[in-house]
C-alpha cells in the first residue's frame, strides 16, 4: 500500500488559492447570467458552444462531451433552454437515435445581449487581474490537469 502524500505548505495554499477563487469566480458568473437572462452559467456555455459551429446545431452526445457533462445533465439543461425558447431539439438525419441541438434565433439574441456582460465579469475578476505571462502559465497548468484527467477516463 503506497503510503498518502500529503499537501505541503506550497501546496496547499495553491490548492486553496484555485479553489475559492474558482467558488467565488462561478457565483459572480452564476450571479450575472441569472439577472441579465435567467440563465445559469452551464446555460450560456451550452448557448456558447452552438454558437460556435457554422450551423448553430450539435449532436445532445457530443455537446454533453464537449461541455464535460452527464446526458442528463445536458438533458436538463435543454429542457430549460426548450422552455425558454433559446434552443430547439430536431433528430439526427439518417440517425433514429440521435437528437440534434439547435441554437434558435432567439437564442442567439440572447446571447449577443449577455455575452458582453459575462466578458466583463470574468475580466474584472480574473483576467485583467493577472499579467500575460500568469495566463500563459495559468493555461499550461490547467492543460496538464485536463489531460491528466483525459487520459484516466
Amino acid at each position: 500500500m503506497t503510503e498518502t502524500r500529503w499537501l505541503d505548505t506550497v501546496e496547499m495554499a495553491a490548492w486553496h488559492a484555485f479553489l475559492f477563487a474558482y467558488h467565488r469566480l462561478e457565483k459572480r458568473i452564476e450571479e450575472q447570467l441569472k439577472a441579465d437572462a435567467g440563465l445559469t452559467h452551464p446555460q450560456y456555455e451550452i448557448l456558447v458552444k452552438l454558437s460556435s459551429l457554422p450551423d448553430h446545431q450539435m449532436r445532445m452526445t457530443e455537446l454533453a462531451r464537449g461541455l464535460v457533462i452527464s446526458k442528463s445533465a445536458l438533458t436538463y439543461q435543454i429542457g430549460q433552454l426548450e422552455k425558454a425558447g433559446l434552443v430547439r431539439r430536431t433528430d439526427c438525419p439518417g440517425d433514429d437515435r440521435g437528437v440534434l441541438a439547435v441554437l434558435t434565433d432567439e437564442g442567439m439574441e440572447c446571447l449577443r445581449r449577455i455575452a458582453p456582460a459575462h466578458v466583463e465579469v470574468v475580466r474584472k475578476y480574473l483576467i485583467d487581474r493577472i499579467t500575460r505571462d500568469e495566463l500563459i502559465t495559468l493555461t499550461r497548468a490547467m492543460g496538464k490537469a485536463n489531460q491528466a484527467m483525459q487520459a484516466t477516463g
